[in-house]
């Protein structure tokens, strides 16, 4: 806990880019889903650092609109551990007040899996400590889209509301998957790839990143303190001078 007493700037929002696990498990001789398997431990250990470093909000892109691309047996066995992590850390979110969200397109997911998300949502709803926002079957080009749709509907029913042409950011930003949640502070992408593969495009406008070389199922508090160190140190600007 060193790493956190010297870390001034604590960031309110998290969010991290999961990558490596299939990697991780080929430098082991092992198929994907075993990186998967370990890579959810990690997603256990974030939480509790989260917590007691100070964060509010943690995201965690969990699994992409495109992830339906890869092979049956892959995407099978991603959906059996979503749903049996829902059941397993059910205890770890109840006993550390952590508000439970998820975020993403519903359409294709089991509806045991949709019927778990719900109760654990429902269930968690007035916790306030820490909200874990899981972006499962999500991208961010979908979530823009959804949110124009809805937009241009509301703008086109609401006379006297202002010239239609006149666009209101804090309105539309409004009609996203994530209204709600605060735009993330900074975001973390493991093994070593720089790039947002459409992750929260709109969200992300003025975030700071942080890209570090570690598979995610080696992911632990020496990565996170360094993270959230490189945070600290930087000043954010927004495009002004200050």
């Amino acid at each position: 806990m060193e790493g956190k007493k010297t870390i001034k700037n604590i960031p309110v929002h998290v969010s991290i880019i999961m990558d490596g696990n299939g990697r991780w498990a080929k430098e082991r001789g092992m198929e994907r889903i075993y990186g998967h398997q370990h890579g959810a431990e990690s997603v256990r250990e974030c939480c509790k650092l989260a917590l007691e470093y100070g964060v509010r909000y943690l995201s965690l892109f969990a699994f992409s609109e495109e992830n339906w691309g890869r092979p049956k047996e892959e995407v099978d066995a991603l959906m059996d551990l979503m749903l049996s992590s829902l059941v397993n850390e059910r205890k770890l979110f109840l006993e550390n007040d952590i508000r439970f969200r998820v975020v993403g397109e519903k359409k294709g997911i089991s509806a045991e899996i949709l019927g778990r998300i719900d109760d654990l949502e429902r269930e968690t709803a007035a916790f306030d400590r820490l909200t874990l926002v899981i972006f499962f079957n999500y991208s961010g080009k979908w979530d823009i889209m959804q949110a124009a749709e809805k937009y241009a509907l509301e703008r086109a029913s609401c006379p006297g509301g202002g010239p239609a042409d006149v666009p209101d950011r804090e309105m539309f930003a409004g009609f996203l998957a994530t209204s709600g949640i605060p735009d993330p502070d900074l975001l973390i992408r493991t093994s070593g790839e720089k790039r947002l593969s459409n992750f929260m495009l709109w969200q992300c406008a003025y975030t700071e990143f942080y890209f570090t070389d570690v598979f995610w199922p080696d992911f632990r508090e020496k990565e996170w303190a360094s993270a959230l160190e490189s945070y600290s140190d930087r000043e954010r600007r927004y495009g002004k001078i200050k």
